[in-house]
């Protein structure tokens, strides 16, 4: 077990983006690339960058999560946060997942509970209990069951803040996303600290519950760092000016592989990536007529951060 050793680290909060993983022709990591769309998305307004389930990390070995953990801490350190997935089926694992992205230079780890078996809520307390006793980084509890596993309870998540306090964070993705936040707040009084993880789709209504920041995907950076200006500004004009059209985008990306299929489109589009390749089998592609809605969206959104100056 790692030494509880106060260790100074950046404050977690605003836009931190979950960058996709881009792939050379044969599926291996293409870390040029990489360390370009980390820069672009500092570039462009972003606190902090997310290892997370929309980089593939499901789809990565474990040498290649402990690489990409490592480069991804040397390109982004020194210019913003560093939130590291260490999520996994065993304790083991993500104990051992944790204890590597500390020791590479990352501000917090980031969590979803094992999606195999269904866990009774003891067991996925100790799951969480041994990654937060193998660390003394933050961590942050992520309910991904908008796309795998089963919703967490509330009170399993007021019980984690209740005995590790101030190291922890939460990405609350289980549905209804509005009624849980605020759940979620009233079952901790308010100290919760909490990041929306809809892609930027419910993030008017999460920041009016109360969040300290989002997590949305690499490829609408431009349009979500002027809406949680805009938002923090008070300037609710302009904020849903931007929202409107990035909510009809988000919501054609109704699953993981629909967010990587868009996403690497755009990315793309935008000059960041150089190809479309995910990792297979996937569940969805695009087909035309999604492609071309994708493009009236996004020169809509595009049109809409233009119209703020």
């Amino acid at each position: 077990m790692a030494a509880q050793i106060s260790k100074p680290s950046r404050s977690l909060a605003g836009v931190l983006s979950v960058f996709q993983t881009p792939y050379h022709a044969d599926e291996s990591i293409d870390y040029a690339t990489l360390e370009k769309e980390i820069h672009w998305l500092f570039d462009r307004g972003a606190d902090g960058i997310v290892m997370a389930m929309v980089s593939e990390v499901l789809r990565l070995s474990s040498q290649e999560r402990n690489e990409l953990a490592e480069h991804v801490s040397r390109f982004g350190h020194a210019r913003g946060g560093v939130v590291i997935s260490v999520g996994a089926e065993s304790s083991h694992t993500a104990v051992q997942y944790a204890r590597h992205a500390e020791k590479v230079g990352a501000d917090a780890v980031m969590a979803i509970p094992p999606i195999a078996a269904a866990l009774g809520e003891e067991q996925v307390l100790e799951y969480y209990r041994r990654i937060f006793q193998a660390i003394a980084i933050p961590v942050v509890v992520q309910d991904a069951s908008g796309y795998v596993g089963r919703p967490m309870s509330i009170s399993l998540q007021a019980r984690l803040l209740d005995e590790f306090g101030p190291r922890v964070f939460f990405k609350p993705e289980a549905v209804p996303i509005g009624p849980r936040l605020s759940e979620l707040h009233q079952a901790t009084g308010n100290r919760a600290r909490v990041f929306e993880g809809t892609g930027g789709i419910a993030l008017v209504d999460s920041f009016r519950r109360g969040i300290v920041g989002t997590m949305p995907g690499a490829d609408l950076i431009e349009a979500i760092v002027p809406l949680w200006r805009a938002l923090q500004a008070g300037d609710e004009e302009v904020a849903y000016r931007i929202w409107l059209p990035l909510a009809a985008l988000v919501s054609l990306q109704h699953s993981l592989d629909a967010f990587l299929a868009v996403e690497k489109y755009l990315l793309v589009k935008q000059g960041v990536f150089s190809n479309t390749l995910v990792r297979g089998p996937v569940g969805f592609a695009l087909d035309e007529p999604t492609r071309l809605e994708v493009d009236r969206l996004f020169e809509l959104l595009m049109a809409a951060v233009a119209s703020n100056g």
